[in-house]
């Protein structure tokens, strides 16, 4: 989630609280105010019947013209010790005047006359429709909410456009940075402290940066050099101390395995070196070259491999797959996944290959699925195979993401299935 949508979802989360909040407290005020004002006029017009009612003046009709009405009528001593003297509440009373059942506030009080006898009078007025209120204050909420969400809105898109902006140019310059190449430098003015530290912080990551990377290309330029020629005059050597004609079947024979060793190590520290290579974006000498091309170049001689163990290779050509990449780079990918179909195939199985416009797709026979989350990973090898470093897939899968490829496996039908797309 983009940090502008974040902090808007949480205003307006928070908008949403405290506005139900104040319409509930503005409700609640208004409709006190409203029962003040009205307890009020019930009070003086209760007065005014009580002083009537004990000096022995006529009364008032029940119904004088007005809304207000009063019931007056006499109670036992009981009742009236058991009631509260006053009481107010609210009720729907039938309003003669207006022929209607309405809201009302209704005042009670219980008094004592001269001779003894308790009375009780009722006293009532309408008042406002508090459902009508109710609804007027939430629909009003409900636009006051709107409202505001859109200028927050719009102020907050103003804010972030102004002050975010150093931020989002830092993170352009970040994505479109590489190292080993030439960039542009960073150029955002800021007056913003904590954007001018982050500006500082990233400009001196990629000095450092680039100058690990230069180590790193030094070093592996060093080590290339250096441990390949210690590994060949030790092969040298053993292929001329193997041909004394002095040595003992037994002493020959552990001679062999010894040169098979070095042979493995020499080709381990060739894939190693070149994994690196590829890591650090060695190879950017690139141009448009088809895989179908490299394919029939190296496929005649994978056919006499295949030969010896009567595998079988056929191959359905829709289009030309191209990408753009380093020569090198093509040659490794097209030949690791023809060694990977004859190391992980069956004696007399198959080899299928097929090729289209948008994809690269090379399967063989197979009798048990590999590990497809651990398969790319560098010196896995699922059952151990002769003569295979554990570094082949791991190539393949490192030159595809070095060049927007994508490969995938997959396991389907009693065959191994790799695919190789392009990245959307």
């Amino acid at each position: 989630m983009k940090l502008f949508h974040l902090v808007l979802w949480r205003i307006s989360l928070a908008l949403i609280v405290v506005l139900s909040l104040w319409a509930g407290f503005f409700y609640m005020k208004i409709v006190d105010e409203v029962n003040d004002e009205v307890d009020d006029t019930l009070e003086d017009y209760s007065e005014e019947l009580i002083i009537r009612a004990l000096s022995g003046e006529d009364m008032p009709a029940s119904s004088n013209g007005s809304n207000n009405q009063y019931y007056l009528y006499e109670v036992s001593e009981s009742y009236a010790m058991t009631h509260p003297q006053i009481t107010y509440r609210d009720e729907m009373v039938f309003i003669t005047e207006k022929d209607e059942t309405e809201p009302a506030r209704v005042l009670m009080t219980i008094f004592r006359t001269d001779d003894d006898r308790y009375m009780e009078l009722v006293v009532y007025t309408p008042t406002i429709e508090k459902l009508d209120l109710l609804r007027a204050i939430f629909w009003w909420i409900v636009f006051l909410y709107i409202l505001l969400l859109l200028i927050i809105l719009l102020i907050n898109v103003w804010v972030f456009r102004k002050n975010m902006k150093p931020l989002y140019t830092l993170l352009k310059w970040l994505d479109g940075y590489q190292l080993g190449n030439k960039n542009t430098p960073l150029e955002n003015i800021t007056q913003i402290t904590e954007f001018r530290r982050l500006n500082t912080a990233a400009i001196a990551y990629a000095e450092r940066s680039e100058k690990l990377f230069e180590q790193q290309k030094l070093f592996i330029g060093n080590a290339s050099h250096e441990m390949q020629t210690p590994l060949a005059i030790c092969r040298n050597r053993l292929e001329m101390l193997m041909e004394d004609e002095n040595l003992t079947e037994q002493q020959l024979n552990e001679l062999m395995k010894t040169h098979q060793t070095l042979e493995n190590l020499t080709r381990m520290n060739r894939s190693l070196l070149l994994l690196c290579k590829i890591e650090n974006g060695q190879f950017a000498d690139t141009h448009p070259v088809c895989l179908n091309e490299v394919l029939s170049r190296y496929l005649e001689d994978y056919k006499e491999v295949y030969a010896y163990r009567n595998i079988s290779v056929t191959i359905e050509d829709s289009g030309k797959f191209c990408v753009d990449m380093n020569d090198s780079l093509v040659s490794v990918l097209v030949t690791n996944l023809l060694k990977n179909a004859f190391v992980h195939n069956m004696d007399g199985g198959f080899i299928h290959i097929r090729i289209t416009p948008s994809l690269f797709e090379i399967s063989n026979k197979g009798d048990k699925a590999l590990d497809s989350e651990r398969i790319f990973e560098r010196f896995y090898q699922g059952r151990k195979k002769e003569g295979s470093t554990g570094l082949g897939l791991a190539l393949v899968d490192s030159i595809c993401k070095s060049n927007r490829l994508q490969i995938i496996y997959a396991y389907t039908e009693g065959r191994h299935l790799f695919t190789i797309t392009r990245q959307e």
